[in-house]
C-alpha cells in the first residue's frame, strides 16, 4: 500500500491489531494498513484493541485497551498502578518474568544485527527476584505533598502508597510523610547495613538545575555498601549524589562478570573509564597488587570525591575528575580498559582514543543495547573484536537490561 492511499491515523483512534515483535525501548510493533505502530503493554502474537496516543510520519504510538487473543505469557500485574494511565516506572509487569528476559535477549540480538551487522546468541541472566529488589530511588511529591512517581512521558505525579519493586525498608509507606514538602524530588537509599537516607530538593528547580541543593531529612550521607564477590570483599562510600546500582544484587553480579572478562594480573595498569565511586577498581585492587596501577576517570565530582575516600589507603589508585573523552587522550598505554558509560554510550571519540593504548582487553558495561551495538562497530573498525558477551536482568519488570562485553585485539603483532 502506498503512503498516499494509506488511511491516516489520528490520536484517539481505536483499532484491532496483531502484535508482531518487541522493539527497543519497551514497545511492541504492530501494523495497520501499512502504518507502523509502537504499542505499550502488549506481548508478541496477541490480538489487541489499541488506542493511538501519538502520530508521526514514520511511526505512531499506542496503548493496549483490551486483549482479544491473550498470550500464555500474560499475567496479572503485581502492582495496581502498573497500567497505561498509571505509574511510568514498570512497563513489563504484565509479562511473566522468564518471558521478560527472553524478550530482552531478542532486543539485544536485534540491535546487534541491525546496527553492528553481527549475529550473536545471548541469554539474559536472572540477578534477583522480580520484586523487592530496588535499594535506591527518586520519587516526586505533587502540589498537595502526596508522594508518587510520574506517569510515562509526563510530569503528572501518580500518588502511590506502596511500590512492590522497592525493598520493604524503603517503601513509600515507611517515609516521614509529614516532613515532605509539595513539588519536591525525594531521593531515598538504603545501605547494606540497613542505614537509610532521605533527601529532598525542589523539583521545579531541577528542570533548570541538574543538581539542585538537597536537604537531608533522615539519616546521613554518604552510605556504606559492602560488596562480596569472587574477588573478595570491599566497602564503598557512596554519597547521595553519586551513582550506585539500584538492584540489591547487581554490584556483586556485575563485578564477577567484569573481573571474569578482564582477567587482570599482578602489575597491570587498569584504566577505569566512567569509573564512578570505584566499584570495579575495588574488586581489582588486590589482584593488581602494589606494583599495579589503577586510573579512575569520572565526570561527576561527587563520585570522584567518594572514590578518593574509598581508595585513600592505596597509593597506586589515581582519581581523575573530568570529561572522559578529553581525559582518555592523556594516557599512553593500558593493559586492561573498563568502560561503564551512561546510556548514550562511549561514542566514536572515546573508542578512537582507547583503542590506541594497546590494551589486551576492553570490557564494556552497557545499559543500552543500541549504544553498545554502535560502539561495537567502532571497536571493530579500530581493530578490536567482540570476544564474549553476557546480559543481566538487573531491572526486572522493566524493559531495561545491562550487558557486559569483552573485546580483544583482532590481530596480535
Amino acid at each position: 500500500m502506498s503512503p498516499h492511499s494509506r488511511k491516516a491515523l489520528s490520536v484517539g483512534d481505536r483499532i484491532s491489531v496483531t502484535i508482531e515483535k518487541i522493539a527497543h525501548g519497551g514497545h511492541f510493533i504492530a501494523r495497520h494498513e501499512g502504518a507502523v505502530i509502537f504499542v505499550r503493554h502488549a506481548i508478541p502474537d496477541e490480538v489487541c484493541t489499541i488506542e493511538i496516543t501519538s502520530v508521526g510520519t514514520s511511526f505512531n504510538r499506542a496503548d493496549v485497551i483490551s486483549v482479544e487473543s491473550t498470550s500464555s505469557d500474560r499475567v496479572s500485574a503485581p502492582c495496581r498502578y502498573a497500567h497505561r494511565q498509571g505509574c511510568g516506572g514498570c512497563d513489563f509487569q504484565h509479562i511473566r518474568p522468564a518471558r521478560q528476559r527472553e524478550l530482552k535477549s531478542d532486543v539485544i540480538t536485534e540491535q546487534f544485527a541491525r546496527i553492528a551487522k553481527m549475529e550473536i546468541d545471548i541469554e539474559v541472566e536472572e540477578v534477583s527476584a522480580p520484586l523487592h529488589w530496588r535499594t535506591r530511588y527518586a520519587a516526586t511529591t505533587d502540589a498537595q505533598s502526596r508522594i508518587g512517581f510520574k506517569s510515562l512521558g509526563s510530569n503528572r505525579v501518580i500518588p502511590i502508597d506502596s511500590c512492590p519493586i522497592l525493598v520493604p525498608e524503603i517503601d513509600l509507606a515507611t517515609l516521614p510523610h509529614d516532613r515532605l514538602k509539595a513539588s519536591s524530588r525525594v531521593e531515598v537509599a538504603i545501605s547494606t547495613q540497613g542505614e537509610r537516607v532521605i533527601g529532598i530538593s525542589d523539583s521545579r528547580n531541577s528542570r533548570q538545575d541538574k543538581n539542585p541543593p538537597v536537604s537531608i531529612i533522615e539519616g546521613t550521607s554518604p552510605l556504606r555498601y559492602d560488596v562480596s564477590s569472587a574477588e573478595g570483599n570491599f566497602q564503598y562510600q557512596v554519597s547521595s549524589d553519586s551513582f550506585w546500582q539500584g538492584n540489591i544484587n547487581a554490584p556483586a553480579a556485575l563485578v564477577d562478570a567484569v573481573m571474569e572478562y578482564a582477567q587482570v594480573e599482578e602489575g597491570d595498569h587498569l584504566l577505569d573509564l566512567y569509573g564512578g565511586v570505584g566499584l570495579f577498581a575495588g574488586a581489582a585492587i588486590e589482584t593488581l597488587g602494589p606494583t599495579g596501577r589503577i586510573d579512575i576517570v569520572e565526570g561527576a565530582r561527587s563520585a570522584t570525591s567518594d572514590a578518593r575516600a574509598n581508595f585513600e589507603k592505596f597509593k597506586n589508585v589515581h582519581i581523575h575528575t573530568g570529561d572522559v573523552a578529553k581525559e582518555a587522550k592523556k594516557f599512553d598505554s593500558a593493559d586492561v580498559i573498563l568502560l561503564d558509560p551512561p546510556r548514550t554510550g562511549a561514542g566514536a571519540g572515546v573508542i578512537e582514543s582507547i583503542t590506541q593504548l594497546g590494551a589486551r582487553a576492553i570490557v564494556y558495561i552497557a545499559c543500552d543495547p543500541a549504544a553498545l551495538a554502535r560502539d561495537t562497530g567502532y571497536l571493530r573498525d579500530a581493530g578490536y573484536h567482540l570476544e564474549a558477551i553476557r546480559a543481566f536482568d538487573i531491572f526486572p519488570m522493566t524493559h531495561h537490561v545491562e550487558s557486559v562485553a569483552l573485546y580483544t585485539p583482532s590481530e596480535v603483532s
